[in-house]
Formats: structure tokens, sequence, C-alpha cells
């Protein structure tokens, strides 16, 4: 099976049509947005209707908006794109879901579960006609008047997925999401030993099969050719110390022995110290949490860690990969999974 190749799309809605127009000829299989300082639907609105390439949320934070937002607009992407959108939901943390949303916290994996769940029930509401009655410890929805029903989507019910890094998140999406997005911070064994076992108890509880859920690897990806482009590419240090600072993400580097680390880099993110934290990110950790390489290492190193996956999401931060750059990824990446 080929792995597929995501990688972002823009920031803003300003310059989204001619990004995916450069991506689409770079050769990649589909395009992203994540929530950063613009909206992130927009500049899906704006790429779907120039370009044929995948296109998901990778990811809305859920908790904020109301499943029925979430609902019209995935339905309202997967329309306008003929069937190529993917909702993608994330949790977030507790801080900014309170302090910067504004919105309301409960128990993480069960929240999003309801979430899910509700999104589901009200676009197969709208898809098979039938009457819409789900009622949650979190949100209910019981009523759906003909005025505000689209009808059934020409082009079916969009997958809604969902971002996970600890096991019960992942053993929770992979019972009822459509698909699992495994968050960036991450490693090869921690992938094997924590995260797909979760995945595949979770099947096992619903009654599922492997097939019934698309599983993608986002991977921080630092790739280039010439001995320049390399160093440059090393940039990923940034990112991996900022993920690090987050309590959340300990257990990942518990998992390859340098949790005593991740203390320190939050300490060093509460005084602002972000040039001060990559000096805690040694080239050991960057080898192994980011992928590093030529694009033919970075493809073959993908499929040993992510070959499990369907898709790939590949991050450049920190650094500029140019256009040309992505294109000999994507066609190493079609040739070391084939």
């Amino acid at each position: 099976m080929t792995l597929a190749l995501d990688v972002m799309l823009s920031d803003s809605v300003v310059d989204a049509a001619d990004r995916a127009r450069a991506l689409e000829r770079a050769g990649v299989d589909g395009v992203f947005t994540f929530e950063n300082s613009h909206d992130l639907f927009f500049p899906l609105v704006a790429a779907a209707p120039v370009c044929s390439l995948d296109l998901m949320t990778n990811v809305a934070i859920a908790f904020p908006r109301s499943p029925l937002h979430l609902a019209h607009a995935a339905y309202d992407l997967h329309l306008l794109s003929r069937g190529r959108f993917r909702l993608g939901l994330g949790s977030q943390v507790r801080a900014h879901v309170e302090k910067r949303y504004g919105a309301q916290w409960g128990r993480p994996v069960e929240h999003m579960r309801e979430w899910v769940s509700a999104t589901k029930a009200i676009l197969e509401s709208w898809q098979n006609r039938t009457r819409l009655d789900f009622r949650g410890e979190y949100t209910r929805h019981t009523l759906m008047t003909p005025t505000f029903d689209p009808g059934p989507n020409p082009y079916g019910v969009p997958k809604v997925l969902v971002g996970a890094l600890g096991p019960r998140m992942n053993r929770m999406a992979a019972e009822v999401a459509d698909g699992v997005l495994v968050m960036p911070f991450n490693s090869g064994k921690h992938m094997s030993e924590r995260t797909l076992p979760a995945i595949r108890d979770g099947l096992a509880a619903a009654g599922r099969k492997r097939d019934d859920i698309e599983i993608t690897a986002e991977v921080i990806v630092g790739v280039g050719r010439t001995d320049e482009e390399l160093a440059a590419a090393r940039g990923v240090r940034g990112l991996l110390a900022f993920y690090g600072s987050t309590p959340a993400y300990r257990a990942v580097l518990d998992v390859e022995g340098w949790g005593d680390v991740q203390p320190e880099l939050n300490v060093r993110s509460k005084r602002g110290e972000w040039d001060r934290m990559a000096e805690l990110v040694t080239d050991e950790m960057v080898d192994t949490l980011a992928v590093c390489g030529t694009p033919d290492q970075v493809a073959a190193e993908i499929v040993a860690r992510y070959g499990e996956c369907d898709r790939v999401c590949a991050y450049f931060p920190g650094y500029q990969a140019g256009d040309d750059l992505i294109a000999d990824l994507a066609e190493a990446l079609k040739s070391a999974s084939h």
C-alpha cells in the first residue's frame, strides 16, 4: 500500500488558492490546515475549487465549537470539494480551551467521544433523513426542522477523525471515529509500543476491523539534499523543544528514556526562554522524534516507523522546504512505500 502524503496548505485564506495549485504540481496527495493565528476552515474553502487534492483540518479544536457548527462546515467543504474533505478534531489543553477560547473543559476523552458522536449523528440525520435525537452529558441535539436541514450530501458523509496522543484517546478514536491522527511529537518506539496497541484495543472493543478506520501519522520532517539544506532542516529542533515542554507529551520522552528533560523545558517555557529550550534537545532526540535526512532517507524512515498507517502529514517547521524538495520527498515516499 502506498502511503499518501499530506502537507500544510497555508495559514491564511489570502494565498491558499495559489498554494494549493503549487502543492498539487509538487505531487502531494493532500493538504491540511491547523489552528494558528487565522481561521483554519477558510483556506480549505479557497483551495477546494482550484485543486483535486484531499483536504483536511488537522486539527480543528473541538470543544469551543458546537457539533452543529462542525457538521455544517464539514458538509459544505465535502460538497465544495466533491467528496475530498476530512474533518480532523483535537482537544487542545485545558488552559487554551478555557482561557483562550473561553469554552468548557470537561473530561477530554469522554468529551471528545461525545463531540465525534454528536457531529456524526447530525451528518447522518441529514444524509439518511432520520430523526435527530442525540443526548449526551455535554451537548444535546434533538431538533432539526426542514428549514435547517441541507438534505443528503451527494458525495456522502465526510469522515470525522480525532487527533490523539495518549492510549485512552487513541482507544476511543478507534472505537467511534473514522480515523486517528497520531500527534507529531512521536517516535517509532512510542508508535509501536503505545499507539498502535491502543488503536487495536479500541477496534476490538467496538467490533471493528482495521479497514474501518484511517490512521494518519503526523511527522516532523527535516529534509534536504545538500549539506547546507540538511543543516537548515535541523531547525525542527525548536518545535521539538516547544512540544516537549508540554506535560502531556512527557509520555513520549519517557518511552525513550528522556522524561527528565520535560520539566526543565516546561520551566524555561514559562520564563519565556524559547531560545534556551532548544539547547536541551540533543541530536539524538532530533533524529528519534523527527525524521531527518535526504528525501530518500526520510521516505525510508517514514515507512519503517509508520508503514502500518494510511497517510502521513509532514510538517517542515523551523526552516524553508522549497516546493522542489517537497516534490522529491513525495516521489521518494511513493517509491519507498509502494
